[in-house]
Parts: structure tokens; sequence; C-alpha cells
């Protein structure tokens, strides 16, 4: 406690020496009476920065206006970690306080931020972050791994979101928005690249003008990797680890006038491969390292491993323009119509290994039907004056069904447990923003929410169903937000917030393992406060939050233990405090660098909690007189609490080009794999590197690179099976590659 007494002091500090200097700076200046918007609107100079503009409050804002800890993905940045065709687990840790992992590998990903997360991996799991792709929730989390390309931007929004956003969004939102038709001309772009593993990423685009009104666009991905991971029990060859993905998507856009406009959007992905693969004992016992032999490329398995996934989905939104106020109308269609993950999870075989492994554990994850309908309607007011507001109702409505098979040892299936949710939701909800003088802003913003759940296990053969059949939760809930905004000058701000949220109950399904349990909802109050600024005549960009918040009923997930099943609990409390920072700038016209970084300090506190400990692990935790681990204060799982990201791109002029130079480095502290603490399953602190040598010509037009990531080749153990053996499976391996862009 003493450390981060010392912290926020040094906080406070910064603080208050930040605006301070951007005042001593300003003074030198002529124009300071200038609003941040006309500041904003000036041209942007060789060795300046662009103004970054976010919705993150459902308009059109600059970034340093708005009263949320908020960061922005885009333009090169995007493309650097996506260049070997990386999925959306990519994103850990490349901004403050985020984090996304996986065992189930690209199809499921699993989102924290501010280390306030869920490490469910049940296909009915619910997540409180929130992701939005082109305005759209994707609720469920094999939804929330479409795949990223022909992308304007990602915003990261921490904190509670849910007074205008969708719905479970305590943490945070994640918000993908593609790029648009344009009626402007013919254009788009091309971009190839290939890579270590037989790795291959095309993608494109192309926009097309059909007419005075109309628009096309048309975008493509196509990934693939090879197979090059042998297995040693059955033939040694490479036969693991591959995949093939490809998506589409087509957007039309009908704008007949200045008043209205419609856009069209369709897409799918289809997706098949392996599924994460597990290899048995490989930590070293008594410490979180890897074995001396370990060996990423080869795998003892006896069992198969497979994924397929097909989605489809089509959005339509519009908007009217009616003078005084604007009006939205977003319809939403997401649907699976193909998931299967089948893995042998305890990483080996009982007779050759490696290791000791004590009996075959190999599942399957189904969900051959989901269908997901949303829709919102919101209305705006135009800012005309000091007063501005917007509102809105939102609905919800997803009907799944799926399940679960175990397999014996001859891969066979003994047993298949099928389940049916649905889950209907609306929410009402409205924001007020006032500005009392030129400089302060304040905001206040509240939601009423309905969710429920109906949950009905359908089919339970080759095993015997534990608990009830039938499950129904329904809560309701008013969450709101308070905040202001003060300009210092036109290149300072200042923020404070408090909001609240909320995640409904969520139901977890049965197994052959287990009875189907429930978590009740949970509440979240959050304090936050910030500064942001322009400096250096904007030749530079700093931001800097503190934050602190308190989660009451958190649901929580019980993995493993000993054996392999998932169980909702609830926690009494959670508690998580820490701060943010992000820098970026020109050191000079051709040389920019940027770093940033989040400390993240949580704590369960629940004196009566306990969960069942690992089959072979050193437990760090006391036990209970019954032999089950105490987690009370314990961190949350998956929640580092150091995140920090490094940048810097070189640029020299040759020729008719640009020949340039480009390093980014992200680091994340070590990690709990699960609620209790032990040895063997804390992930040692990650380190990957990526670099980049290229040159451009033609004003950017046309780029070829060569490229790496991962460049050390830092190894680590990401997650583990903690109920059989000493399971792990790892992060990527290193990889080198070559790129060629172009736009036209």
């Amino acid at each position: 406690m003493m450390k981060l007494s010392k912290m926020h002091k040094r906080l406070l500090a910064l603080t208050a020496a930040l605006p301070m200097a951007a005042m001593a700076q300003d003074a030198t200046q002529a124009g300071t009476e200038q609003s941040t918007q006309q500041v904003a609107q000036q041209p942007v100079a060789s060795g300046q920065l662009e103004t970054v503009t976010v919705t993150a409050q459902r308009r059109a804002e600059n970034i340093k206006e708005v009263p949320v800890s908020v960061s922005m993905l885009q333009h090169e940045k995007l493309d650097v970690i996506l260049s070997g065709g990386q999925d959306v687990r990519v994103l850990a840790g490349k901004t403050p306080s985020l984090n996304v992992e996986s065992s189930t590998g690209r199809v499921f990903p699993r989102f924290y931020i501010r280390g306030y997360g869920n490490a469910d991996f049940s296909i009915f799991a619910s997540q409180p972050v929130s992701l939005i792709y082109d305005d759209v929730v994707q609720e469920n989390p094999i939804l929330k791994g479409y795949p990223m390309f022909d992308l304007a931007n990602i915003e990261v929004l921490r904190g509670p979101q849910g007074t205008l956003f969708g719905r479970n969004t305590p943490a945070g939102v994640v918000k993908f928005e593609s790029a648009k038709p344009s009626l402007k001309g013919v254009e788009g772009y091309y971009n190839f690249s290939v890579a270590s593993h037989g790795t291959t990423n095309v993608e494109g685009a192309a926009n097309i003008p059909l007419s005075n009104e109309w628009a096309l666009r048309v975008s493509t991905l196509r990934q693939h990797r090879d197979d090059y991971v042998a297995n040693g029990f059955t033939d040694g060859r490479d036969s693991l680890d591959g995949y093939n993905e490809h998506a589409e998507r087509v957007q039309v856009l009908y704008q007949p006038n200045g008043t209205f406009n419609a856009l069209f959007n369709v897409h799918q992905r289809t997706t098949t491969g392996n599924s994460r693969l597990f290899q048995a004992n490989i930590i070293k016992k008594g410490s979180n390292q890897l074995v001396d032999n370990f060996d990423e490329r080869m795998v003892f398995t006896n069992g198969q491993n497979y994924q397929n996934l097909t989605t489809r989905g089509g959005s339509v939104r519009l908007s009217w323009d009616l003078g005084a106020v604007k009006l939205y109308s977003v319809t939403g269609y997401e649907s699976i119509a193909e998931y299967n993950s089948r893995g042998d999870i305890d990483g080996g075989n009982p007779v050759y290994g490696p290791g000791v492994v004590p009996f075959q554990v190999e599942t399957a994850s189904v969900l051959p039907d989901l269908k997901q309908y949303t829709q919102e309607f919101r209305v705006e007011s135009k800012k005309a004056g000091p007063l501005s507001w917007q509102a809105g109702v939102y609905y919800f409505d997803e009907d799944a069904t799926g399940g679960s098979d175990n397999f014996n040892t001859a891969g066979a299936r003994t047993s298949r447990v099928v389940s049916n949710q649905r889950n209907k939701a609306w929410a009402a909800f409205g924001s007020v923003n006032y500005a009392v003088t030129d400089a302060l802003t304040v905001r206040g913003g509240l939601r009423y929410t309905n969710d429920k759940k109906d949950f009905q296990t359908i089919e339970a053969t080759g095993t015997t169903l534990q608990g009830p059949s039938t499950i129904n939760a329904e809560r309701h809930k008013a969450n709101w937000d308070l905040s202001a905004t003060y300009a210092i000058n036109p290149d300072v701000s200042a923020y404070a917030r408090v909001a609240t949220g909320f995640r409904a109950p969520s139901i977890g399904a049965p197994s052959a393992s287990g009875p189907a349990t429930i978590a009740d909802a949970e509440t979240i109050t959050s304090y936050e406060a910030g500064i942001k600024a322009d400096l250096l005549n904007r030749r530079a960009r700093a931001s800097l939050s503190i934050f602190d918040y308190d989660v009451k009923d958190q649901q929580l997930t019980v993995v493993g233990g000993n054996s392999n099943v998932t169980a909702l609990i609830n926690a009494e409390k959670t508690k998580g405090r820490g701060i943010e920072a992000e820098i970026e700038g020109f050191v000079t016209p051709d040389f920019k660098v940027s770093a940033s970084t989040s400390y993240n300090y949580t704590k369960i506190q629940d004196p009566s909690l306990s969960v069942n400990k690992c089959a072979q692990c050193t437990v760090l935790d006391p036990l209970n007189a019954a032999g089950r681990v105490v987690i009370d204060g314990n961190a949350l799982p998956q929640a580092p609490k150091w995140i920090v990201n490094l940048s810097a791109r070189y640029n020299w002029p040759l020729a008719e080009g640009n020949l340039f130079v480009l390093t980014d480095w992200s680091y994340r502290s070590k990690v709990n794999f699960f609620l209790y603490e032990a040895k063997e399953f804390t992930g040692a602190p990650l380190t990957e590197g990526g670099l980049r040598v290229g040159y451009n010509w033609q004003g950017g037009k046309y780029e070829v690179a060569a490229f790496g990531r991962n460049i050390t080749d830092q190894r680590r153990i990401t997650g583990a099976i903690d109920f059989n053996n000493l399971t792990g499976f790892v992060n990527e391996p290193r990889q080198w590659g070559v790129q060629l862009k172009g736009l036209f």
C-alpha cells in the first residue's frame, strides 16, 4: 500500500506540473483566446501531429475534449501489428490497461480492461468488456474474434461505458470502425505479405461510386499458415497449428441529399485449422519456467485437434438531419452457422507422456446455431448552443444452441450435453452536455436496462445431468455517470468522471463433469480523473489518468481445479485502481516516438471464497479446513500490474520516396492464470518486439517492407490446464516476413 501511495503522490505532482508547463509554453504564443476547436482545425505542418477524432460519446470529438480515458489505434500503428496475419489477440498490451487472451486460439478472445474481465471459456460466456464492430454489439465471445481488415480505426474506451454503448460494458469498450464507402471517386488498396511458417496475409478493398447517390465498398481478407508443429505420438510430421481464414465485407452507401443517408453492411467469416495446442508437462515443477527440453514445434497428443467456424451478419445504419436534431437507427444481425472446436486437453497421452499424464481428456465445444438481433434508435441535438443532448432506446435478442462433447482414447464420442439460451434485453438511455463557460463543460448520463435469460438443457447423452435443467434470470438496473471537462488553455484540458456500470446475470452451461451454474448481476462504481495536452505547438501529445473502482458481486469463473469444468461464482467485492499515461511526438520532423504505460492493482475481497486446488502445482495461497484454496486478497486472473509500450520511427528522404526504420516493443508483467496463486501457474513477464524496414514512394502510395514480430523469440507460458498435469500453451513464435502495399 505504501508503494501505491507514493506512486499516487508522484502522479498528482506530474498532473499538476503538466498544465503549468503547457501554460508557460502557451503564454509565449499569440492568439491564446482561440477555442480548442479552432486550434484543431489548423492545417498540419511537417512534424506536427494530426488531430485525433474519437466517438467515445457517440459524437465525433477531439480526443482532448472527451472526459474518458481513451486510446486510438489507426493508420501505421494498425498496419505494423497486423502485418503478419495476426488475429485480434495481437491487441493485448498495445494500449494501456488492455489485455486479450484465449485458450481456444483465434476464434474465442477474452478481453480485459484495467484487469477487469472474464476467463470463462463456455460458449454462453458473457464478458464485462464489450466489443462493438461498426456500431453493432458482438456479445458472444466467438463473435468478438472477427478479423481486423480495412479498418478506419480502433478505439479502446476504459471504464464503465453503459450510458451510451450497448450492454455489459462495466469494464469498457473496444470499438472497431471499418472504412466506409465514399461518393468521391474510385479508390482502394491492396496489401500482401508472406512470412515464416508459410504464413500469407492478403487483403484489399475497392471503393466504387455507382452514381451521384450510391457508392459501393468491397473488402476482403485471406490468411493462411502452414502446419508447422509435428506430433511425435503419430508420424512426427508437421501436421498441426496451421489455419485458413477468409472474411469479406460489402458496404453500400445511399446518400441522396445532405439530410439523409443509409449504409448497408453484409459480412462473413470462415475459419478452419487447429484449436489451441496444449502440451503436457512443459512447466518446470516449482517454477513458472518452461522445461529444459521444451520444443514448441513438437507435441505428443493421441487425440484430435481441429476448429471450424462460420459467421455471417449484416447491419443497416440510417440517419436523418431534421434541422434541430439528428435521428439515427442501427439495425444489426449476427449469426454463427457453424462452430466446432476440438482439442486434446491433457496435452499428451497416458502411455508415452511426456511425463505423467494421469488420464485422457479430449473435448469439443459446439455451437451450430446462434442468432443475434439488435436495434437502436437514437436522437441527438445539433450543437448550436451551450446545451446538447442525446437519447435513445436499445433492444437485444439472442438465441443460441450449443454444448460440449467428451471423447474416449479411441476418439469416439462418449457424452454430449446441449443447451439453449435465450437472452432478451432492452434499455433506455440519455445524456446531457452543458457548457457552463467557454472553458468548463459538464455532462451527465443515465441508462435503464432490463435483461432476461432463459436457459434450458435439451440433451444429455452418455451422462447423467447434474443440477436443474432449466434456469431463468431477470434483472433491471439504472446506471449513471457524471463528468466535467475544463480547458486550462487551448492546448490542455483536465477532466474528472464518476460512473456506474452493470452486467446482467450469467449462466454457465452444464457438462458431463458438472452442473449448470449461475452468477448474479455485478455492478461497478468507478472514479477517474485525467489530463490531456497538445504540447510544443502540436509536435507532441500526452495524456494521464488515475482511476479507482469497486465491483460488487463480481462474476468470477472457477476453471478446472480437480476436473475439466467451469463454475460461475460471485465475489463480494473487487477493488481496482491505477494509472494510465500516453505520450507521442516528433523529436524531429523525420523522427517520431511514442510511449505508453499503465499500472493496474486489483484485489478480490471476499473471505468466504475458496476454490478447488490444482492436481500437481505448488499453491501459494492458504487452504481452509476443507482443503480448498482461499482466494481472498488475490489479484484478478490475467490482470498484469504493468503494461508498457514503446515505438520509434525514423524516416530518410531518398530519391522520390522515403526509407524508414520502425521498431515497437510491448511489455506486460506477470499474471495469474487462475483465481488462486501457484508457482507454476503464474505467467512470467512477457516482452515482445517488432522491427520494420521499408521504402515508400509517390507520397506513400506504394510501400515495400521487411518486418519481424517477436524478434527476440521470447517464449512464455500464457495459459495452462491445472486439473491433470502441468499442461500449458505458449505465445506466438518469432516471425519474419516481407510486405507490399499499394493504393489506387
